[in-house]
């Protein structure tokens, strides 16, 4: 599903992000991505959604050589995955139906089917009959529940979370990882960065944890060489 082969990310102010991280993600597998800030983790997440490109080495997403993909290919690329943030980045001007409908609203899907699955990806966070609630009416659990709602309408085979459980308290930390990995458990590739160990060791019973360090992967376990790459544009 994901495959990083010896990528290296150099900003324009010379700092090196990443440093040769290689490493392979299954389709339907859920990795949580760990470090310190600045090890490396929001880089990865941005180049998996096309936010960045690498300056070397290759990023594949599915069948995608993401470094190569073409300007006008990206928005759709970038609809087939799903992405929560850690600040919700929510519409607070608009109820939650809105915040839930706006990848569908983007991609021209037709009224009925957007309703459809609004409607569905709420049942799924628990939040139906709160469509027409504002987020400022809302807890901060249910705001990333929201967040979450609207990563997932799109129905996306990954999901990317960017400390997603960094602003809860520990019991909505619990139940946001919960959720996230009942969306594993019917086939969607989760990854998780987070600097938050504690939690990570609660729930990584049979998850695999990919550690960064200074933009390495720490122990060098991942960084072995890979077989060349073959993808498409």
């Amino acid at each position: 599903m994901i495959t990083f082969d010896h990528v290296v990310k150099r900003y324009p102010n010379g700092r090196e992000a990443l440093a040769g991280v290689s490493f392979r993600i299954a389709a339907g597998e859920m990795v949580f991505l760990t470090g310190r800030s600045g090890a490396g983790k929001s880089t990865v997440l941005k180049l998996i959604a096309l936010l960045e490109r690498p300056t070397r080495g290759t990023v594949v997403v599915g069948s995608k050589n993401l470094g190569a993909l073409r300007s006008r290919h990206i928005p759709a690329y970038r609809r087939s995955i799903g992405v929560v943030f850690q600040d919700h980045r929510l519409l607070m001007d608009r109820p939650v139906f809105d915040n839930v409908a706006l990848p569908l609203v983007v991609a021209g899907s037709p009224l009925k089917e957007t309703d459809k699955r609004v409607r569905a990806a709420l049942d799924q966070v628990g939040l139906l009959g709160k469509e027409r609630m504002l987020p400022l009416e809302l807890s901060a659990g249910e705001q990333q529940r929201v967040g979450i709602a609207r990563a997932v309408v799109s129905k996306p085979t990954l999901l990317i979370c960017d400390e997603p459980t960094g602003n809860l308290d520990r019991d909505l930390a619990v139940e946001v990882m919960r959720l996230l990995k009942r969306f594993q458990n019917v086939g969607v590739t989760v990854v998780v960065a987070t600097h938050d160990i504690h939690l990570v060791k609660e729930h990584e019973s049979g998850q695999r944890t990919i550690v960064l360090d200074d933009g390495r992967i720490q122990g060098g376990a991942d960084e072995e060489p890979l077989p060349s790459i073959i993808a498409t544009r």
